[in-house]
């Protein structure tokens, strides 16, 4: 479920399956968030950064077009990249 974005179609629906794929690849938060991260550095470029966990709170300058905050089941996912 998308909370919050700036973000072209392509690279939401891009997120949202990298983190579904990350999800069933790993079971730690940190290693979910290195996976999402690093498929967004090869496909768009770096440097993206990525925060998941369940309970966060946040506050980032992101380049225009390169945020998106959403759920995949009980995990909170924040993807965003800076200039």
């Amino acid at each position: 479920m998308i909370r919050d974005c700036d973000m072209s179609e392509e690279m939401q629906k891009e997120a949202v399956q990298q983190a579904e794929r990350a999800v069933e690849l790993h079971t730690v938060e940190k290693d979910i968030a290195q996976y999402i991260k690093k498929q967004f550095d090869k496909k768009y470029s770096p440097p993206w950064h990525c925060i998941v966990g369940q309970n966060f709170g946040s506050y980032v300058t992101h380049e225009s077009n390169h945020f998106i905050y959403f759920y995949v089941g009980n995990l909170a996912i924040l993807l965003f990249k800076t200039g």
